[in-house]
């Protein structure tokens, strides 16, 4: 599961590193704490120029046919392994893709029964990323309003995450960020993507556990957790090779 995430990057960072171009591009600050039901930027394709553009969606993806506005407390995430059948997202993973620009995101590892240390998860380069992400355009029969919504997509968890979690959000190469935005055979969308994220790219560290409550929101929650907090560590598993996927 992926429930919070960092966004530090400001709209221009985001439109330069995700090549957004000649766009109108929404205000929005960072946020070191981005939770589900929040407003957050996401780059699609832009229906009629098929160019890159940022929109801003609410975070839990509501279906084009759902009646009620609530499924979407449920659908924060979507399973690349069932999202081809699942009924709220099996056609936006043909029609309608989008990318969800992080710098890192949090996970919660065990330590006791009532314990949990945070951790934040981000590339050792220091760059920003993104998951794989579905939106919807859901319409309001009784307002008559539209309301734009976003699913982040989770996978199984690679070497580094899985201490933590038993699952993780799929982050899409720079590389492969066309050929998941564009529209292609929506009887062949590019689900081939959906696999965790090389680990030996990644790094994880402990963080205050002020992330837990959402309304934190500040840089400070991203910093290295104090010394109090030095007593848990994080134990990866043993001789273990990567995966092959």
């Amino acid at each position: 599961m992926c429930g919070r995430y960092v966004r530090r990057s400001d709209k221009q960072r985001i439109a330069e590193f995700f090549a957004v171009h000649g766009a109108v591009i929404p205000d929005f600050g960072p946020s070191w704490n981005v939770a589900p039901q929040t407003f957050q930027p996401v780059v699609r394709l832009n229906r009629d120029t098929g160019e890159r553009e940022i929109v801003l969606m609410r975070w839990g993806l509501i279906p084009f046919w759902a009646k009620d506005p609530k499924i979407g407390l449920r659908t924060i995430n979507a399973k690349a392994e069932t999202i081809e059948t699942a009924p709220a997202f099996r056609e936006a993973i043909r029609y309608r893709r989008c990318l969800v620009p992080a710098d890192a995101f949090y996970e919660w590892q065990r330590i006791s029964e009532k314990v949990k240390q945070p951790f934040a998860i981000a590339l050792k380069d220091d760059q920003p990323y993104a998951f794989a992400g579905l939106w919807e355009r859901w319409t309001d029969a009784k307002a008559g309003s539209e309301l734009l919504t976003f699913t982040v997509i989770t996978t199984d968890p690679n070497e580094l995450v899985e201490p933590m979690h038993d699952r993780m959000p799929v982050i899409i190469p720079e590389e492969d960020y066309d050929r998941w935005l564009q529209h292609g055979d929506p009887d062949r969308p590019p689900t081939d993507l959906l696999r965790p994220f090389d680990a030996a790219k990644m790094t994880a560290w402990k963080v205050d556990t002020a992330v837990g409550n959402a309304k934190n929101d500040s840089a400070k929650l991203i910093l290295p957790a104090s010394a109090a907090a030095e007593q848990f560590h994080l134990l990866l598993p043993p001789n273990r090779g990567p995966r092959s996927h």
